[in-house]
């Protein structure tokens, strides 16, 4: 449940950086950084270990290893407890606390490294992918880049084109799920159809590799016409973009 766990750095960075930052504080003392695979690591099974120091935030975890360590047949640590460092420049949308939690946060909006240069990408229009679950922001981003003069590409609404009769997708779905997923005036009924595939990857997978293809070509005919337009950028507004 880590905030934008997608920006967290990668262990070998993290390490390289605490090590920086401790040898700082005291180079004379031995550091041993240990990669922790699970919520305990070496705490509830190295005998040598006598301290461990906890924040306000992780005390009840010290008490968590004090409690495998005596399943465990190994004596309480001492709970070393140190006060959280409060950050003065925190925005309203950040931890009051001193996190890199907030440090990602501000990473949002900032080019993380250089777009790749692929020579099987066309250079005009430029593209950008706009992801998320439901309510996580992206009508209200697409609109701000929208209003700044981009090319929206809405692929909720597309999905709903391939549907359509006459659409696309609408004989392939209509054949592969049978007539009772039609409502009266013959148009696809997708609560009907939704129910048919909801829990069963293996037609849910059926349904995805007929319509996913079809939604593809119309975002590259989309893409096309926003080229023809003279935008110089596109977005591609899609909740599962990435599968």
């Amino acid at each position: 449940d880590k905030l934008l766990m997608e920006l967290i750095e990668p262990y070998e960075l993290r390490a390289a950086k605490l090590r920086e930052f401790l040898e700082d504080v005291k180079p004379s003392l031995h550091y041993d950084i240990v990669p922790l695979v699970d919520p305990y690591g070496p705490s509830v099974t190295d005998p040598d270990l006598q301290c461990l120091v906890v924040s306000e935030e992780t005390r009840r975890g010290g008490e968590a290893v004090n409690k495998k360590r005596l399943e465990n047949g190994l004596p309480e640590l001492a709970l070393y407890e140190i006060l959280l460092m409060k950050d003065p420049e925190h925005s309203q949308n950040e931890e009051e606390k001193i996190s890199s939690s907030s440090l990602r946060q501000r990473l949002l909006g900032t080019l993380l490294r250089p777009p790749r240069q692929d020579p099987a990408l066309p250079s005009h229009p430029y593209v950008i992918g706009l992801t998320g679950g439901t309510g996580s922001g992206k009508t209200s981003i697409a609109k701000l880049l929208g209003h700044l003069g981009a090319f929206l590409i809405d692929a909720d609404k597309l999905g709903h084109a391939v549907y359509v009769p006459g659409g696309p997708a609408y004989e392939q779905v209509v054949a592969a799920f049978g007539a009772e997923i039609l409502n009266e005036d013959g148009t696809i009924n997708r609560k009907v159809l939704g129910a048919k595939v909801f829990g069963n990857q293996e037609r849910l997978k059926s349904l995805t590799d007929i319509v996913w293809p079809e939604m593809a070509r119309m975002v590259k005919e989309q893409i096309g016409e926003a080229d023809a337009q003279g935008k110089a950028v596109c977005v591609l507004d899609a909740a599962v973009l990435l599968e």
